[in-house]
């Protein structure tokens, strides 16, 4: 479990280096996740040590959000002053993953549909 855990480590640095290395406007960890995508892709299935260390992060995610329900908490007169500029971005990306994960699913259905 410690080597997974590791190497999740490694595939969210080596997306820090690459896009500190490259200036790309990306966060490295989503670099490290589409990298660590890619090499479970190539080698075809993930590894079981793996797996479990990515169930019990998953199982433990909402421990994640505490402190920035805290940090909510702590600046609410800054939120408030702006509340509709925070419910019109909240709103427009909540449309936008929408849209977006309506034409993934749209496009997948039809990679399935075609014949091999």
């Amino acid at each position: 479990m410690v080597n997974a855990l590791l190497a999740l480590l490694a595939f969210q640095l080596a997306g820090e280096v690459l896009v500190r290395a490259v200036g790309a406007p990306v966060p490295g960890p989503v670099v490290g996740m589409l990298l660590l995508f890619l090499a479970i892709r190539i080698r075809g299935r993930v590894p079981e040590p793996l797996q479990r260390a990515s169930q019990g992060l998953l199982g433990n995610l909402s421990l994640l959000f505490v402190p920035a329900g805290v940090g909510v908490i702590v600046h609410l007169q800054l939120l408030a002053a702006d509340w509709w500029r925070l419910l019109i971005a909240i709103v427009a990306s909540t449309l936008v993953t929408l849209l977006v994960t309506a034409l993934v699913m749209q496009g997948m259905i039809q990679m399935r549909r075609r014949p091999q």
